[in-house]
């Protein structure tokens, strides 16, 4: 299978859930192709998966930068950016304009 065949995704998650989050959640969901990844196909893959910096969502930008370099076609924002049983992310609609401001397609959950 070459690149152009495989969808890439990279799943962004809160860096102060990371400390209590190992990311089970979103890769079962993914393997399993469940929740917001049931519309993919055998052919896609996870190539990055990796917390927002801290607020405010300080490495975004220079992250989605170095993907573009491996072709990531699709940005996840985990579950756990959104919820209302976790801390409230209070830069979420910044972080959602930084991933659409780099042209990349944008899905808003991963596995609640």
């Amino acid at each position: 299978m070459t690149d152009h065949q495989t969808k890439k995704i990279a799943i962004i998650r809160c860096d102060i859930v990371s400390e209590t989050c190992p990311g089970v959640g979103c890769f079962m969901a993914f393997n399993n192709r469940k929740e917001y990844f049931k519309n993919y196909g055998s052919n896609t893959e996870i190539a990055a998966f990796f917390t927002c910096g801290g607020c405010s969502g300080r490495r975004i930008y220079r992250l989605l930068k170095s993907l573009k370099k491996f072709k990531v076609d699709v940005v996840h924002l985990s579950s756990c950016m959104q919820m209302a049983n976790y801390p409230k992310c209070p830069h979420i609609e910044e972080i959602k304009r930084t991933v659409r401001n780099a042209g990349m397609e944008l899905v808003e959950g991963t596995h609640h």
